[in-house]
């Protein structure tokens, strides 16, 4: 599977879990982790849909091992903040330091993907040659 699709599939996941966070919430008149709710919708659902499309606009890279490495690594970051954060929010001071671990973890795959959006052209394998016919 490549980045894009891999990066499109989680993308809906995410907001699917953040939605019946959101509903959950709404149901118990108890928002106590609305913030993990608005990592797990950023990151989870904006960022990971954004990176898609980068992704499926650079076929070399969207077919490449270390792209898909950076959405896992990135999803894998996401889903233990988001957990991290709700249970600090509910009174749980101990995942303080899993919070700091995973957004390092998130931290770490945004240079990654810095480093795809900054790497020398030269660097990026040529996509499909496109020929044109003059038109008469």
């Amino acid at each position: 599977m490549n980045a894009s699709t891999l990066s499109f599939r989680l993308a809906v996941l995410f907001v699917i879990a953040g939605m019946a966070m959101g509903i959950g919430m709404a149901a118990t008149q108890n928002h106590a982790i609305m913030p993990a709710h608005a990592h797990l919708n950023l990151l989870g659902w904006v960022s990971l849909f954004l990176f898609g499309i980068y992704y499926e606009r650079r076929p070399a890279l969207d077919a490449s091992r270390l792209a898909r490495i950076q959405v896992v690594l990135w999803s894998l970051g996401t889903v233990v903040l988001t957990i991290a954060v709700a249970a600090i929010h509910l009174g749980y001071p101990a995942a303080d330091p899993i919070a700091a671990l995973s957004s390092l973890a998130v931290l770490a795959a945004m240079i990654l993907f810095a480093y795809f959006v900054f790497r020398p052209a030269r660097d990026l394998a040529p996509g499909p040659a496109v020929h044109l016919t003059p038109a008469e």
